[in-house]
């Protein structure tokens, strides 16, 4: 079976690439997103986190498949990314709360051979309405810094959502695991 690396400091993409891959190695991408995403002021989400998660797959040097990703969330053709803080967290869910937005997830798996599988999975999520004081007790109690949109679905951030629409569920974690275990059969892994 070929080897894979995981292009990612991501817990949560770790956590989740495992669930295919029991045996990989998971490297720091090196890509400077606030670098890449300037580049491309002009350009919609969904080119530029498929823009990332090229970048992050290509910025990892080794004899194996190297897989990428990124995510974003798309308010009005607004990106944001990861909260960062908590005054961003709670910012992140005030512009949110009440409203339906995208979030796009983007992954590439790039061969040994430099040739590369890219998808993009989007997914509506329509978030109730929110008073600040549920959202500070969200943010205090799932602490979603890390995490764009400032919550967790796999958490307590499932309480915040009204509804989701979209084929993968794992990809709002971070991940859309259907498309990846196609792209590693594709490339020759032996998967169920």
């Amino acid at each position: 079976m070929p080897t894979l690396v995981l292009a990612s400091g991501s817990v949560y993409r770790r956590r989740l690439i495992a669930r295919l891959v029991p045996e990989h190695e998971a490297l720091d991408h090196r890509v400077d997103e606030d670098a890449v995403q300037r580049t491309m002021s002009e350009a919609t989400p969904d080119a530029v986190a498929e823009a990332l998660a090229e970048a992050k797959a290509r910025s990892v040097a080794a004899e194996a498949h190297v897989l990428g990703s990124d995510q974003v969330v798309d308010v009005d053709g607004s990106i944001l990314g990861k909260a960062g803080n908590i005054d961003g967290a709670r910012a992140q869910l005030r512009r949110l709360a009440g409203r339906t937005h995208r979030l796009v997830t983007a992954v590439c798996l790039r061969a040994p051979d430099g040739s590369e599988q890219t998808h993009t999975d989007v997914h509506e999520m329509r978030m109730r309405a929110l008073g600040d004081e549920e959202i500070e007790r969200y943010v205090e109690a799932d602490e979603p810094l890390d995490c764009c949109g400032a919550y967790k679905i796999e958490s307590l951030g499932i309480s915040l959502f009204e509804a989701t629409i979209g084929d993968d569920p794992t990809a709002i974690e971070g991940l859309p695991l259907m498309a990846v275990a196609r792209m590693l059969r594709q490339a020759g892994w032996r998967l169920p």
